[in-house]
C-alpha cells in the first residue's frame, strides 16, 4: 500500500515537473472562422506543451515592436502576411526558424528565415449562378467586360491583386504579370483596365460584403476572399460559383516573437506547421495548405471538408488545386514592398479618395 502511494506520489510529482518546463504561450491571428479552423487543427491537438491562449489582432507590427521594445512580450506566436514576415526579420523582431523540415515541401519559397509555412488564401471572382441562366462568366476578360455581362461588380478598396488581374483581364499571360507591372507602362496599361470598368463597381473593404453584394443582386460579380466564398456555398449552401481564372494567392505563416517563450513558440510552430496539421485545418475552412504534401493528404482522405450533413470533397474549393494554379497568380510581396506605396497613392486617386 505504501508502495503503490508513493509511485502514485512520485508519478503526480513527474507530471508537475514536466508541466512546469513548459510554459503557457498566446498565440494571435485574425479573428472568425480562420482563427477557429487554427483552434481545432492546432491548438486543440497540441498536446507537448503547456496551455495556449488564443488571441486576435487586426495585424501589422505596431503592437509587436512595443513588446518587443519594452522588454515585456506577451505575444509568443503570431500569424502575419508576407510583408510583415519580411520586415519583422530584418528587424530582429522575429526568432530564427530551423526550416529544413518542410522547405522542400512548400509550393514557393518562404519569405524569410522567420516563418513556417501556415496556408494560402486568394482573391477570387465570384457570382450567383441565378443570375447568368444563360451564357457565364468563365474568366478575369468576362469580369471586365461589362458589355457581354451587363451589371455592377463589386471590388475591394485597395490596388493588390486589382492590378494583376487587369493586366490579365487585358491579355497578358498569368505568369508575365510582374514582368509587366515592372514597368511604368504596365501600371499605365493596368490602370487603363480599370477604367473601362470604374463606373460600373461598387467598392467593399469589409470581407462580407462581397457576398452581400451579390446576394442581393445589387452586383452581378465580385472579388472576394476564396475562404468566405467556399464557407457560404458548403456552410450555408449559396449558390454562388467562383471564377478561378487568375485567381491571387497570397501567403499566410507564422513567426515567434523574440524575447518571448521562444522555445516552446517554435515547438508548438512545429506542430502547427505539420503536414498534417496543415491539412487538418481544411477540414474546417477552405484555405490551401502551403505544403505539397498536405494537399496529398488531403486529396487521399476526400471527402474532407467537416459539415453538418456529412463530410464534403474541399478540393474543388481549395486555392491551391492544381487546376487552379496553373491559371493563378501568387502575389510577390518582394513586389508589393517595394512599390506598393506608390501605386496605392494612384489608385486612391483614381477611385476618387
Amino acid at each position: 500500500m505504501i508502495k503503490a502511494i508513493k509511485a502514485t506520489f512520485l508519478g503526480l510529482m513527474s507530471l508537475a515537473f514536466v508541466s512546469s518546463a513548459y510554459a503557457d504561450i498566446t498565440f494571435v491571428s485574425w479573428g472568425g472562422a480562420y482563427t477557429a479552423s487554427q483552434q481545432k487543427a492546432y491548438v486543440d491537438t497540441w498536446s507537448k506543451g503547456g496551455g495556449v491562449t488564443v488571441e486576435n489582432y487586426n495585424g501589422g507590427l505596431g503592437e509587436i515592436k512595443a513588446q518587443v521594445e519594452a522588454g515585456n512580450v506577451t505575444w509568443d506566436v503570431v500569424d502575419v502576411l508576407p510583408d510583415q514576415a519580411i520586415t519583422g526579420c530584418d528587424e530582429g523582431l522575429f526568432a530564427k526558424v530551423d526550416q529544413s523540415s518542410f522547405i522542400d515541401d512548400l509550393v514557393v519559397a518562404p519569405v524569410s528565415d522567420c516563418v513556417v509555412p501556415q496556408i494560402f488564401w486568394a482573391y477570387t471572382a465570384f457570382y450567383d449562378k441565378a443570375a447568368f441562366p444563360g451564357k457565364k462568366p468563365k474568366n478575369m476578360k468576362d469580369f471586365f467586360n461589362v458589355k457581354k455581362f451587363p451589371g455592377k461588380r463589386g471590388i475591394h478598396t485597395w490596388a493588390n491583386a486589382l492590378i494583376e488581374m487587369a493586366l490579365v483581364a487585358d491579355g497578358v499571360k498569368a505568369s508575365k504579370v510582374y514582368d509587366v507591372m515592372s514597368t511604368p507602362e504596365g501600371i499605365d496599361r493596368a490602370f487603363a483596365k480599370l477604367d473601362t470598368i470604374k463606373d460600373h463597381v461598387v467598392f467593399w473593404s469589409s470581407g462580407s460584403k462581397p457576398l452581400e453584394l451579390v446576394s442581393s443582386g445589387e452586383v452581378v460579380m465580385a472579388l472576394a476572399y476564396n475562404g468566405r466564398i467556399g464557407a457560404a456555398i458548403l456552410s450555408e449552401g449559396k449558390g454562388f460559383e467562383y471564377i478561378w481564372d487568375a485567381t491571387v494567392l497570397e501567403q499566410e505563416y507564422l513567426v515567434a516573437i523574440k524575447g518571448g517563450n521562444e522555445a516552446e513558440a517554435l515547438e508548438f510552430m512545429a506542430h502547427a506547421s505539420s503536414a498534417e496539421s496543415n491539412a487538418e485545418q481544411a477540414k474546417y475552412i477552405p484555405y490551401g495548405p502551403m505544403r505539397k504534401s498536405s494537399i496529398g493528404i488531403i486529396k487521399k482522405g476526400e471527402p474532407w471538408f467537416i459539415a453538418e450533413g456529412g463530410n464534403i470533397d474541399i478540393m474543388p474549393h481549395m486555392p491551391t488545386h492544381p487546376k487552379v494554379l496553373k491559371r493563378a497568380i501568387i502575389a510577390d510581396p518582394f513586389w508589393w514592398a517595394d512599390n506598393g506605396a506608390e501605386v496605392a497613392e494612384r489608385f486612391g486617386a483614381w477611385k476618387g479618395n
